[in-house]
């Protein structure tokens, strides 16, 4: 085995240490674990992100995928280490090893120890950076999974399930997101046939007769609904109304009744960056199902990640816009503060990417079939949310932003790319229908938000004949003739919170506002 001398540190992958809430607990050096490893490209993919070419899968793997030698160099390190390998993927630039956690310690050149939460969850974990030989520095981008501790949450919003009152209307149940959808003006004679809907799990999962009993419910009929499993991740409901089965459910209704011939196919993964990238690969370069556009409503705040981990995602949300598939994520749930308590600004990823539709939330009321009042969703002082948005102070201003009046961090003063993008209807208070765990009852959040969107991309898709893919360049270009602007309102929590505040045009509430076509 190589010595340490023959190591250097993996650019961007140190890792914090765990949370102090966390207790140290035993843990097996015998334990037996799955790493994926990122292997570089064959070539940029800058000058054709530039340019906007697309590619067909088989095209993208032979120009952009990683090499066989680079792979082959990978693996026999692996092997020299005695970690298997069980999947290699050169269009996903993916090899995943099998083996214990003594043989990674010593492969990567560090030490992995066991952390128990107070709610019982016990997870692996590594503080500062990863080791790589000398001569695979410029070969391996990223190493996942050696670190299992959960990445991710769901951007939904609980309403109270009895009690809220519907804008000028009896007690509130929910908006139909077929009634939204016919609001907002969405393309009126398409369905979505043709179009596959791909969508991120990170937990929960739905029940069959749920969905069948909500579609019938709302007057549409059932799409066609397939789970994938990645990483050992399932569909696995957990009953409890409270828990990612709201967001798993959330998702596929939203998206389902906005396009209901769609195929949508929901990848399944363990919520670790791990599993959230492999899910993401898997889901992008997926040449059975072929979703053409993917809706994500998992997400943290940018300081929450490793720079690796930052990378890594951003460069296959890359391989999404080189493909013709459009992503649509959550833009976060907790204002312009996204969890952090330090009183600055900070924005969620992974919508900050700049490869990412990034959907900010609104507040709507309906009457007589169209929108009457809306404004950005902030009830934070009901303890019920606000929109995540701002300027990322990792992901730098995107030239299809470059004409736009985007502002500075506010806490860094940081010319970053700034998000939403555009927004939506996300408010619990104004919330969507939803049925969960055989209960139907109101949610809110952005996470309500991406699904939407993934759905009016897969209408619009099926209407032009062919995939909108990346669509930000088209957006920002013309954005009136997409979008209707929000203009009041902010997503500033507390009197001492950095935030954003709506006005004409973008802005880093409700990006150019609600979109209604492309």
């Amino acid at each position: 085995m190589p010595t340490k001398t023959n190591y250097v540190q993996l650019r961007g992958s140190a890792k914090a240490a765990p949370s102090p809430e966390t207790t140290t607990t035993k843990g097996s050096r015998n334990e037996k674990m799955d790493v994926t490893i990122r292997v570089r490209r064959k070539q940029s993919i800058e000058k054709t992100l530039e340019q906007g070419k697309r590619y067909s899968h088989a095209e993208y793997e032979k120009m952009f995928g990683a090499s066989a030698e680079d792979m082959a160099r990978v693996e026999k390190f692996l092997k020299e280490n005695k970690l298997s390998v069980v999947e290699s993927d050169s269009a996903r630039r993916t090899i995943i090893a099998h083996g214990r956690a003594i043989d990674f310690e010593k492969a990567f050149q560090l030490t992995l120890s066991h952390h128990k939460h107070p709610d019982g969850t016990v997870f692996r974990t590594r503080t500062g950076y990863i080791n790589v030989p000398a001569d695979l520095e410029n070969v391996i981008e990223g190493v996942f999974g050696l670190d299992n501790r959960p990445v991710a949450r769901p951007m939904f919003r609980m309403s109270q399930p009895v009690g809220m009152i519907r804008p000028n209307a009896a007690t509130f149940q929910g908006y139909s997101p077929v009634d939204v959808g016919m609001a907002y003006g969405f393309p009126p004679n398409q369905t979505g046939e043709g179009q596959c809907i791909g969508i991120i799990e990170l937990g929960g999962g739905y029940k069959r007769k749920d969905l069948t009993a909500y579609f019938k419910s709302i007057g549409v009929s059932s799409p066609s609904v397939k789970a994938v499993s990645i990483d050992g991740g399932k569909n696995t409901p957990t009953g409890e109304i409270n828990s990612a089965d709201a967001e798993v459910a959330l998702d596929i209704e939203v998206a389902g009744a906005i396009a209901p011939k769609s195929k949508i196919v929901v990848y399944f993964a363990p919520n670790t960056d791990k599993g959230f990238l492999d899910a993401i690969t898997t889901a992008v370069h997926d040449t059975k199902n072929k979703p053409s556009v993917i809706s994500i409503s998992w997400g943290a705040a940018e300081n929450a990640w490793t720079t690796q981990s930052l990378n890594s995602y951003n460069e296959a949300f890359k391989a999404a816009a080189v493909l013709g598939i459009t992503i649509c994520a959550a833009a976060g749930d907790d204002g312009s503060a996204d969890r952090v308590s330090d009183g600055k600004a900070h924005v969620d990823f992974p919508s900050s990417s700049p490869y990412i539709l990034a959907c900010g939330g609104t507040k709507l009321a309906i009457q007589n079939n169209a929108v009457s009042s809306e404004i950005v969703w902030n009830e934070s002082a009901k303890n019920m949310g606000a929109t995540g948005g701002g300027v990322s102070d990792f992901f730098t201003r995107p030239t299809f932003q470059s004409k736009t009046k985007i502002p500075k961090s506010v806490s860094t003063g940081f010319k970053g790319r700034g998000l939403p993008d555009i927004a939506g209807n996300a408010d619990p208070q104004t919330g969507y229908r939803v049925r969960v765990d055989g209960q139907t009852f109101p949610i809110g959040g952005t996470s309500a938000v991406a699904p939407l969107m993934a759905g009016l991309i897969a209408l619009v898709n099926e209407a032009k004949g062919m995939a909108a893919g990346y669509v930000h360049p088209g957006l920002y270009s013309t954005p009136a003739k997409f979008c209707r602007d929000i203009t009041k309102g902010n997503n500033i929590t507390t009197s001492t919170q950095q935030g954003y505040k709506a006005k004409k045009g973008w802005d880093a509430c409700t990006g150019w506002g609600v979109m209604n076509s492309i």
